[in-house]
């Protein structure tokens, strides 16, 4: 379906609008512009760490059979993607080059893409509505599904009844379509989501490699809250009130600005400082206070030992226990001889430490 809507765009697009080369030329798209720099760094990072909270990512991860299998759904997967997403983006500037945006009055740049459709036969425009929403429908499903099984393995460790995890699914779609109603852009939406897992995921990481053993829960919660407060100090320094800083964090005034408030190096506009963004400050200040509770934690826990006279374990390897998933065999009937055996899964109990 994505494959035939993106056919169909660029065969219809191709042939049915009209590129004014005076328009390519005075719009300037084709010249390099603050936010476009911004968002080289931005856009990278936000989807990278946004990604990770994404749970029908992770569960199309466990369902690969061999990393092999991982490895080349994966690039397949992104080569099509980076495909799509290039067909779609250029879309805006056919938009700009057509006259299709602004428009008159003028337009936000969000609905370019849907400006440039009304240029096309209206037969185009209801093929493409259709198979944008079946598209968008296909996409929720594997969110609720994601939902669903994170709810009930994650949250209630698979002791709910699994009905009540689908009702409280349903339950919970109210609120957020009337939050995505009422706010002013799907795009903050986005950003905020994107601002809080920039801060959160960079200490995350750290502690799923196997030579970070030493890196605990304390390190993630405190980086994490730290990287958010870190946006906050950031955004009161650079405009000078607290006020201001904490509308930072909500990113009110979205990527279109004409600052640096989204991702500041040095604005010459107004000062020659070196400060960092937002989109800087949450990774960086989330890992600078990660190592800070690290080392407090290290610290307490060494004086601790000495205190009451046993050996300092901080930094000792933990036990290794079973792998993450046992196999064991299973008993085969006389039906199954000739299949390969099945294993039998079982979860591994060894948990992780928060100090």
């Amino acid at each position: 379906m994505v494959v035939g809507l993106i056919i169909l765009g660029v065969i219809t697009v191709g042939v049915k609008t009209n590129v004014d080369r005076n328009l390519v030329e005075s719009s300037g798209l084709l010249g390099a512009s603050l936010l476009g720099w911004q968002l080289m760094y931005i856009l990278p990072v936000a989807i990278l760490t946004n990604d990770f909270f994404i749970s029908g990512f992770w569960m199309r991860t466990f369902a690969s059979k061999t990393d092999r299998d991982l490895r080349i759904g994966t690039s397949v997967a992104t080569v099509v993607v980076a495909i799509i997403l290039t067909l779609v983006g250029v879309s805006g500037l056919l938009a700009a080059w057509t006259g299709a945006w602004p428009g008159d009055p003028p337009q936000l740049g969000s609905i370019a893409l849907f400006l440039l459709l009304e240029q096309l036969p209206a037969w185009v425009v209801g093929i493409v509505v259709v198979m944008t929403v079946s598209l968008s429908t296909a996409a929720f499903d594997s969110l609720q599904s994601a939902m669903i099984s994170t709810g009930s393995n994650d949250l209630f460790r698979n002791r709910l009844n699994f009905w009540w995890i689908r009702l409280a699914v349903i339950v919970l779609i109210f609120p957020v379509a009337v939050v995505a109603l009422r706010s002013p852009s799907v795009l903050q939406i986005y950003l905020i989501s994107d601002l809080v897992s920039a801060s959160s995921i960079p200490v995350l990481v750290i502690g799923l490699s196997s030579k970070c053993y030493w890196w605990r829960g304390l390190e993630v919660v405190v980086g994490g809250l730290g990287g958010l407060l870190t946006v906050f100090i950031f955004g009161t320094i650079y405009y000078g009130n607290a006020q201001d800083g904490a509308n930072l964090l909500l990113l009110e005034q979205s990527l279109y600005v004409d600052d640096w408030s989204a991702f500041d190096l040095e604005n010459a506009d107004i000062n020659t400082e070196n400060i960092a963004g937002a989109f800087v400050a949450a990774p960086v200040g989330g890992l600078l206070w990660g190592f800070g509770a690290f080392a407090l934690r290290i610290s307490v826990q060494w004086i601790l030992a000495k205190v009451r006279g046993h050996r300092f374990d901080a930094l000792d390897r933990p036990p290794v226990g079973d792998p993450s998933f046992l196999t064991q065999p299973r008993e085969r009937s006389a039906d199954e001889d000739h299949q390969e055996p099945s294993p039998i899964v079982k979860a591994s109990s060894l948990k992780g430490k928060f100090l």
